[in-house]
């Protein structure tokens, strides 16, 4: 296996090429884009015109919602109720979907889904099937129809589940265990094919598919490295150490990964044969990430700060940022 290391200083010297954060008060250009964005800790999803910042409205959630996904029309969001505020705290959280339609700005439906509670991680696939996990019951729900409820269940094998992938067409779904240090690739429309399960390293948190479905990509984060996994033989094909905590990883295009770095407040671009492209410093713990549809943006919520962070890739520089409530997390885009 290649050891492919970011060292701290080149991290270090990367960040120095691409250009440290510009001052907070600098925006990007205005858009008609709204980003609906995650304020877990004052218990809101809000809305944001995506260049200005300007906040337009929000919605009163329950404690603590954490994770949030779109259907492809941007007409509905599903956000989990966790009801805990961090993995490491003590309870049995909450058991419910909360519905917003993103048009409308509004709440207008809360799917109570008892005794499967802790509901963090959420996913769609290319029909817009909606699946969640409860982090507790170790269990990967689908809705064939999300606004009406549950429709199907299946164990992961896992123990405290907390983020999953899942294919386009729905047929497999990689659950990260962060207390079995697992992840468990799970066929959400036969419960009766067992887990498969892989150790990629210590607390698997995110993962990502690549584009063609064949390489999962794993941030493991107290290894720390980013790990590829055989996504149909669940093997590890290979890792990239990395400096701090590989909170989040995403896949930005055929050949390249995005990853942050919550220790460290930076954001990495590698390739995905692991190869480093850059670094840059931002000015907080940058938890989750979304992308522009048709522009080289990505939205980085700093967890640390109360602000979104608007990364350009292609000039590899912040430019823009703006503010939010407490504990900004997962965001969406709604394009004009």
């Amino acid at each position: 296996m290649t050891d492919h290391r970011i060292t701290r200083r080149n991290a270090i010297k990367l960040a120095g090429v691409a250009g440290l954060p510009l001052p907070m008060a600098m925006q990007a250009p205005a858009s008609g884009d709204v980003l609906a964005v995650v304020e877990k800790g004052d218990r809101r999803l809000a809305f944001f015109e995506a260049g200005s910042g300007k906040r337009l409205s929000d919605i009163v959630l329950g404690d603590y919602p954490h994770e949030l996904v779109a259907d492809r029309a941007r007409k509905f969001a599903y956000v989990g109720h966790y009801g805990v505020e961090f993995s490491s705290v003590v309870g049995p959280g909450a058991s419910a979907v909360f519905v917003v339609d993103l048009r409308a700005r509004s709440l207008v439906r809360t799917i109570e889904i008892a005794p499967f509670n802790r509901i963090h991680g959420v996913g769609m696939d290319e029909q817009d099937r909606l699946y969640v996990l409860s982090e507790e019951k170790a269990t990967l729900i689908g809705f064939d129809q999300p606004i009406t409820g549950p429709s199907r269940a299946v164990n992961t094998g896992g123990i405290k589940t907390h983020l999953f992938s899942i294919t386009r067409n729905g047929e497999r779904a990689y659950v990260t265990g962060l207390l079995s240090h697992t992840v468990s690739m799970v066929r959400p429309y036969d419960a009766a094919i067992a887990p498969v399960l892989v150790t990629p390293g210590q607390l698997p948190e995110s993962s990502t598919l690549s584009a063609d479905e064949r390489t999962l990509f794993v941030g493991a984060r107290r290894t720390p490295a980013v790990v590829a996994v055989d996504a149909r033989t669940m093997r590890v094909r290979d890792e990239m150490k990395v400096p701090g905590d590989p909170l989040r990883v995403y896949t930005v295009s055929d050949d390249q990964l995005l990853v942050t770095d919550l220790a460290n407040k930076t954001i990495s671009l590698i390739s995905t044969r692991f190869r480093p492209i850059w670094t840059i410093s931002v000015p907080g713990q940058p938890s989750a990430a979304s992308f522009h549809p048709t522009k080289p943006i990505a939205y980085v919520s700093l967890l640390d700060t109360q602000k979104v962070a608007i990364l350009d890739l292609d000039q590899r520089k912040i430019v823009g940022t703006f503010d939010t409530l407490r504990q900004p997390d997962s965001s969406v885009l709604i394009s004009s």
